[in-house]
């Protein structure tokens, strides 16, 4: 067990964190949420002991392994993938140097009724045990599984750290630590590097392996996945609910409401009490009255409304100048960098107010066919921008360009142009830069300020293609939700690059997969396209005109053999058994998740009580029930 005790951060006269107090079970797998700048970094830094508060303090049991992944760190460029992950195993390695060192002694010893030669072998015994208890034997397959988890291919595991970005870094870092096994882990943002493979992998892996996580995520996806408590940080206090982050949205919108609702009768009641007595304090019949009714007030405890942090971002897309019907046209699109293909045969047409979204491992080629419509690189087949088409551009790493010399204010100052001078002031404080925050300096904003700062550039001239290349990237939730719902409201053409599953939910309506030196085409939103991916999914053909190739579709399809045209009876009849077998299990499944449904409905109505949601066997009970339920459901998207 892990406790926070009367925790206080303070610095420069702002108080970030109130004596706050909490308790880690063994097991809790919790969300810390909240606004950009709350202190959830701040809280996470504390536990990994890499800053002290200000007051009080967190209690770890000394035994307890603590594993701590922060947003950015300095990595070794000395090692290859394989050796910088296996690193986790340091422990392991010096017990098995150790009981070398004890083998190699017991070949020359012979005097074998001395109590020191026993002890030897007690001692060889001994480290032999723990480290079959610690999974010696299977380190080498553990560190592949794991690094191939996260997205990286056996080619890579020989190639030196030092040949890889950033981002495939931090994966090699979390490799470490999952490898590790710590009784504690401390992850912030750890999707922000992450494609949606290796973040369905690490969802799979913290919530059937890890022991204690807390972790500081802004993928509302994510976050449901993996934890079931969520420590919301707002002004300093914290507010603990035992259930996962959606089920949290919901209980704190109904306990504010519960709140408000009892502090209005309270109100009322206080003000009724105060007319009486105004009204008669003077009349000696009503004196006993009288002093009873103050006797009352005074007693009476004043109930509040927890103090809810209004600030927002206001954000609205400018009205689109009319595209032609095809802003986006390319067909037989390839790029390559010396021998090495990225990608071919891209064949697609965007229709004016698509809302598309590129998905697809890190390094398979988004962001470079982004470059190629931005016309910043070479490219080879054709790609044509339509009429009057006027590009809007986030950048990957728009909000690491700055000139963190400039204030706020000096960086849009510099790039606005006629009216729009004027307005500034209004637009810095739509995105929360009002008053002195506009003159802050850009070397002290946050990553999430960074990228309001980054997006206000796109407000400063209307345009009818938005190209975003993963923009929710050190956004908070209700941050990304406002945008989310400003590009929805956007009446041009939108190219979102994002692993961000919720983000792109009901937001997009065709998903192009990058993946395999190809481009494929997938209609329907992003959970339709994942559904369909994890049961062996074929690509909607993308057909360009009569007479061209049909890209994406699968073999059977492209060329039927002659039984798949002509069925004979006995191919009908077994057909009709399959598929009357099919049906029955999918009622079945249909049935199931029904039932498992029905029983988690139930156990969350007892967990939004007080008295049950202090009770932990039923919280692993419905983490229990929620796992057979996401295992029933991918069995019947499979079905289907």
């Amino acid at each position: 067990m892990y406790s926070v005790e009367n925790l206080t951060v303070a610095f420069g006269g702002f108080t970030l964190l109130d004596h706050i107090g909490f308790v880690v079970d063994k097991k809790d797998h919790i969300a810390l949420v909240g606004k950009n700048g709350a202190g959830k970094s701040t809280l996470l830094k504390i536990f990994a002991g890499k800053q002290e508060p200000t007051e009080g303090r967190v209690s770890i049991p000394k035994t307890a392994t603590v594993g701590y992944l922060p947003q950015t760190m300095q990595l070794s460029d000395h090692r290859t993938v394989r050796d910088e992950a296996g690193l986790a195993f340091e422990n392991i390695i010096k017990m098995e140097a150790q009981l070398d060192k004890l083998n190699a002694e017991l070949t020359e010893r012979m005097d074998y009724e001395a109590d020191s030669y026993q002890k030897l072998i007690e001692d060889i015994t001994h480290l032999s045990e723990l480290l079959a208890m610690e999974g010696a034997d299977n380190r080498q397959a553990d560190i592949e599984k794991t690094l191939l988890g996260l997205g990286f291919t056996r080619a890579d595991f020989e190639r030196p750290t030092g040949e890889f970005s950033g981002g495939w870094r931090m994966r090699i870092e979390l490799a470490k630590i999952l490898l590790q096994k710590p009784d504690i882990l401390l992850l912030d943002e750890p999707t922000n590097h992450l494609d949606i493979e290796s973040i369905q992998w690490l969802e799979n892996f913290l919530a059937t392996q890890a022991n204690a996580v807390l972790l500081v995520s802004h993928d509302r996806a994510f976050i449901d996945n993996v934890t079931q408590r969520t420590v919301e940080i707002s002004l300093g206090k914290i507010y603990d609910y035992r259930v996962n982050y959606s089920k949290y949205v919901e209980l704190r919108k109904e306990r504010r409401e519960q709140q408000q609702r009892a502090y209005e009768n309270q109100r009322k009641q206080i003000e009724d009490t105060e007319d009486f007595i105004e009204r008669f304090r003077y009349k000696a019949s009503k004196s006993v009255q009288v002093q009873s009714r103050i006797k009352q007030l005074a007693k009476l405890e004043r109930l509040e409304v927890d103090e809810e942090d209004t600030a927002a971002l206001r954000l609205k897309f400018p009205p689109a100048p009319r595209s032609g019907s095809y802003p986006v046209v390319m067909e037989n699109v390839a790029k390559r960098y010396g021998d090495h293909l990225i990608f071919e045969n891209a064949t697609f047409t965007l229709n004016r107010g698509d809302k598309v979204a590129f998905v697809g491992k890190n390094g398979e080629g988004k962001s470079t066919l982004v470059k190629c419509i931005m016309s910043q690189i070479p490219f080879e087949g054709k790609l044509e921008l339509g009429h009057n088409v006027k590009i809007g551009y986030f950048a990957q790493n728009q909000a690491d360009l700055m000139d963190e010399k400039l204030t706020v204010f000096q960086t849009i100052d510099n790039v606005a142009v006629g009216d729009i001078r004027t307005k500034i002031r209004d637009i810095l404080g739509a995105f929360m830069f009002g008053g002195e925050a506009s003159d802050k300096k850009v070397a002290v904003l946050s990553g999430g300020e960074r990228t309001r700062l980054a997006m206000i550039k796109l407000l400063l001239e209307p345009v009818n293609l938005l190209i975003l290349d993963e923009p929710t990237n050190h956004l908070d939730m209700r941050t990304k939700d406002v945008l989310k719902e400003a590009i929805k409201a956007f009446d041009g053409t939108v190219i979102v690059v994002s692993h961000d599953r919720d983000f792109l939910d009901g937001l997009v309506d065709k998903v192009y997969e990058f993946g395999n030196q190809r481009v494929r085409e997938h209609l329907g939103g992003i959970y339709e396209f994942l559904r369909k991916n994890n049961g062996e999914f074929v690509a909607t053909p993308v057909v360009k005109g009569e007479g061209s190739k049909v890209k994406g579709a699968a073999p059977s399809t492209l060329n039927p053999s002659p039984s798949t045209l002509n069925p004979s009876y006995e191919q009908r009849k077994d057909q009709q058994k399959q598929q009357k077998r099919v049906e029955k299990s999918i009622a079945d499944a249909e049935k199931k998740i029904e039932a498992l449904e029905k029983e988690i409905s139930d156990m969350e109505a007892v967990l939004s009580t007080p008295e049950g949601a202090s009770n932990t066997n039923l919280l692993w009970q419905h983490a229990d029930k929620q796992k057979l339920l996401d295992a029933a459901m991918e069995e019947w998207a499979k079905l289907g």
